[in-house]
């Protein structure tokens, strides 16, 4: 494929992950009331993981190829598992859209992440716009604190959601090269739930007292913005770098925000949406004209989802 053209299906694909994955905000931060945040995430990986095994069924697509199982292994743990919990907890702290804002600094951490296991170029551009986004997320953490510890404590919470997040696209990326797009996803969901399982008790002694609608919210994170979301993802993510479709994600935080107002009556400050911008400005700095001259071209793969 050539690096000036893009393809209309990864560019839908990428389309339907980033509405998904805005939408998953605003659910953790519903369903978290009632559910614990490792409980909350052994729910959406089993909801996520039996939406895609009957995908898998009645594709009759098989178990991975041995070359892939590592970094499906590293992603599961520390995306779908690592991530999950930590996110969920993250939003027990702060509003949907500030948790956006900060997760958004993602994409740079892939960035250096994948020069540095991927041996992608990285510019200064990339450098400053570390600078300008870590500058960003400090900001948005004082603005939450009001003093108080717990407001601090979710935003370095989804700061460490960030870092696990990185690491599980760039873990996933050379995966992509040997295993199809739903392979991947539905293994690295597994072995996320694996990883939860330690949270099955508080899951079934929570699931009873939950509301109807929690519940529903936990399905619909685990069958939506996990099952279809994540395979939709790694689907664009092996027709592109991975520096590349991180960038897909800066709209994530504007539709958070714009949707836990509507749904949750949430609207930050101007101080939180200041950081917000700073961590967009930084992200954008980044993957500049001049930086994504230097990005490397993806390597053909299979076009099997």
């Amino acid at each position: 494929m050539s690096p000036r053209r893009t393809n209309p299906l990864a560019a839908g694909a990428a389309t339907v992950t980033v509405l998904l994955w805005a939408s998953a905000f605003v659910s953790i931060r519903s369903a978290g009331d009632a559910y614990s945040p490792g409980a909350l995430a052994l729910g959406r990986l089993l909801s996520g993981v039996v939406a895609l095994g009957i995908i898998c069924a009645v594709r009759r697509e098989g178990p991975p190829p041995r070359a892939a199982w590592p970094g499906i292994a590293v992603s599961g743990l520390l995306w779908f598992g690592v991530y999950m919990v930590v996110l969920n907890w993250g939003e027990q702290q702060v509003d949907a859209g500030t948790a956006a804002l900060v997760v958004n600094i993602g994409p740079i951490l892939i960035a250096l992440l994948g020069a540095r296991l991927l041996g992608d170029a990285m510019p200064p551009r990339l450098l400053a716009g570390m600078a300008v986004s870590f500058a960003g997320a400090v900001t948005v953490g004082l603005s939450m604190s009001g003093g108080g510890r717990s407001s601090v404590l979710g935003v370095l919470l989804c700061l460490l959601a960030a870092v696990a997040y990185a690491g599980g696209v760039v873990a996933q990326k050379p995966a992509l090269g040997s295993a199809s797009a739903l392979q991947v996803t539905t293994y690295g969901c597994l072995v996320g739930a694996v990883v939860c399982l330690p949270f099955g008790g508080q899951l079934v002694h929570q699931v009873t007292d939950a509301p109807l609608s929690a519940t529903l919210n936990m399905v619909y994170l685990g069958v939506f913005p996990t099952a279809l979301a994540f395979t939709t993802w790694a689907y664009a993510l092996a027709r592109t770098t991975a520096s590349r479709m991180g960038a897909t994600t800066y709209a994530v935080p504007a539709l958070v925000v714009l949707m836990s107002w509507v749904v949750l009556g949430e609207v930050p400050g101007l101080l939180t949406l200041v950081g917000g911008v700073l961590c967009l400005a930084g992200v954008a700095v980044s993957r500049s004209r001049a930086a994504a001259a230097a990005a490397p071209q993806p390597a053909k793969v299979s076009d099997s989802v």
